[in-house]
């Protein structure tokens, strides 16, 4: 495994319910600072992506944010980044930081991390990229969403080897512990797809 130097973040642009999100976010901004990891995310100041920005920016780290131009208004640009790279679709700005990134990390958030997390779990299951993806699962914020992968797999829609290719902490250096002996699955998505 190469060493990781850049790592995407999916959260919410909110800041959930209780200080134990943005707790997590903090945590997780501070261990990217131990490590010397640049911070690529999508660009917002508020919420959970404002609070993992300013604790990077505030340690002294690098921080590159990723933001269609249509979102300026709303989605509440962060003006002191090391970068802000500009775009104009939701589909580039996704591409881009799959692109800069070495590994993936979703934190709490909502339809917007989800898909986000998904695609990029996708990209990985068709063998698009090969790289780590993780879920920090603050406060047991996935919990459900653990279930419903292992009832998929129970189902025979997702191959044990893709479930098992999302590392889960619920802890920030444990889960970047775990990117560093990351495989990327090797079976073919449709490989005897009908059996059994």
């Amino acid at each position: 495994m190469e060493v990781i130097k850049k790592v995407c973040v999916y959260c919410g642009s909110g800041s959930g319910a209780g200080g134990v999100y943005l707790k997590g976010a903090r945590e997780l901004g501070q261990e990217f600072l131990s490590r010397e990891i640049e911070l690529i995310y999508g660009g917002a100041s508020i919420g959970l992506m404002g609070e993992l920005a300013n604790t990077v920016l505030q340690g002294g780290g690098k921080v590159t944010g990723v933001m269609p131009e249509g979102l300026f208004r709303r989605e509440v640009p962060h003006h002191d980044l090391t970068e802000m790279i500009k775009v104009s679709t939701m589909h580039e700005r996704k591409a881009i930081m799959a692109d800069l990134a070495d590994a993936f990390i979703a934190l709490p958030g909502g339809l917007g991390t989800a898909e986000e997390l998904f695609e990029i779990l996708t990209w990985s299951q068709l063998k698009i990229h090969s790289k780590p993806c993780g879920i920090l699962n603050t406060a047991g914020y996935y919990d459900k969403l653990s279930e419903f992968l292992t009832h998929a797999v129970d189902q025979q829609f997702i191959r044990t080897q893709h479930e098992s290719m999302i590392a889960w902490s619920e802890s920030p250096a444990g889960l970047l512990d775990k990117f560093t002996n990351y495989n990327p699955p090797t079976e073919n998505k449709w490989l005897n797809l009908d059996r059994g």
